[in-house]
């Protein structure tokens, strides 16, 4: 169902959803409404956030030190250069040099490849937020899979990975190991003071978790012309991208990209041509300018490949949902029965997907961290 672009604006400010058939259960549920981002994240009640907490993890997130041979930081593959991503269609943890997508292998240490394109951490305090429902950090989906929650838990991932932080032999517990390092360091001994409040506040991976989280949650990018539309601007889209806002919804984009931060947050399997069919976590739409490439493989390098994609998807896809798949293969996601993009709306589309772009967001550097090691890795 399409409304005129008239008609869009004040549906759009009274919170209205262009989807009114009511689920049942032999339908997908209704696409989620859109709205603006709020301004302010959600902390665990156990870790509140402070300024010192915000700046104790600036330096650790930029740190080698948490890598078990120095040479990988988290800014590594999270560079606020290319969006707090890393340019690249896979990571390079372990044995690289070089930033973004520059990053080159110089030492094989025969570890398994990374195969999953590395996410952005802007918003991440926003991680989980749909239409509807409070926020609950604890909860907050993390990976392409979604196999951990809470950004203070996805923190000893990273470190314990072979390939991303932990080398070789990784430890048992290497959260605890690059606590055990930074204990060397009479800097962080003083920071970690400041940040939690005690005297001899005792460095340990459960506060070097909630630092580093505490400084993720302050990486916001909002007020986009898409929010600033959402909040009743109706000056905030041109002509064109608010015609791809309409297409959006009556696409069946909003599905699966709905909400706040454009993301549903479930699994689905897209069937996406990459040797392998497997559910992956719906990612966030916003900054995607920043972000390239695209796809939980990076296999995508432009917004348009990514649209060419699901025009040719929804080409198969009720041939594949009829019966003619491989039934040793998860099913295809019913959703992609409601998608219905016309070839001739992807230039508005894609007008509106890059006004989902935020005009500023922190991408300051430190010149220097307290470990003396190179900053953001080698």
């Amino acid at each position: 169902m399409k409304l005129p672009l008239l008609c869009w604006t004040a549906w759009s400010l009274v919170g209205g959803a262009l989807w009114s058939e009511e689920p049942s259960p032999q339908q997908p549920p209704p696409a989620m409404r859109l709205e603006p981002l709020t301004a302010n994240v959600i902390d665990p009640r156990d870790s509140p956030s402070t300024p010192e907490k915000v700046t104790l993890g600036r330096l650790l997130f930029f740190d080698p030190i948490l890598s078990a041979d120095g040479t990988v930081a988290c800014a590594t593959c999270h560079d606020p250069r290319f969006g707090w991503a890393d340019g690249r269609s896979t990571p390079l943890g372990m044995g690289g040099a070089g930033k973004g997508p520059e990053r080159v292998p110089i030492r094989s240490f025969n570890l398994p490849p990374l195969v999953r394109n590395t996410p952005t951490v802007l918003n991440a305090g926003f991680l989980g937020l749909v239409a509807g429902a409070p926020l609950v950090p604890e909860a907050a989906p993390l990976f392409w899979d979604g196999r951990e929650h809470g950004l203070e838990a996805q923190v000893a991932h990273p470190l314990n990975a072979a390939a991303e932080m932990g080398g070789p032999l990784p430890p048992q517990n290497a959260l605890e190991s690059a606590a055990e390092r930074l204990r060397s360091v009479p800097a962080y001994q003083r920071l970690f003071q400041a940040a939690f409040g005690e005297v001899d506040a005792t460095i340990t991976g459960k506060r070097l978790a909630q630092a580093l989280a505490a400084f993720e949650r302050s990486l916001k990018a909002g007020n986009t012309a898409v929010d600033r539309f959402l909040g009743g601007d109706p000056k905030a889209l041109s002509a064109l991208s608010r015609q791809g806002l309409e297409v959006f919804q009556s696409a069946g984009c909003a599905h699966c990209h709905g909400g706040p931060m454009f993301s549903d947050f479930q699994r689905h399997v897209l069937g996406f041509p990459d040797g392998e069919r497997s559910a992956v976590r719906t990612p966030s739409l916003r900054n995607l300018t920043d972000t390239a490439p695209y796809m939980h493989n990076g296999a995508l390098r432009s917004l348009e490949d990514v649209l060419a994609f699901y025009d040719q998807l929804q080409d198969t896809v009720s041939e594949t949902l009829d019966g003619g798949d491989d039934a040793a293969q998860p099913p295809l996601d019913p959703l992609l029965r409601r998608l219905h993009l016309r070839t001739e709306d992807i230039p508005s589309l894609l007008a509106f997907l890059r006004d989902l772009q935020s005009p500023d967001y922190g991408r300051s550097i430190p010149s220097a961290v307290p470990s003396g090691l190179d900053v953001g890795g080698k």
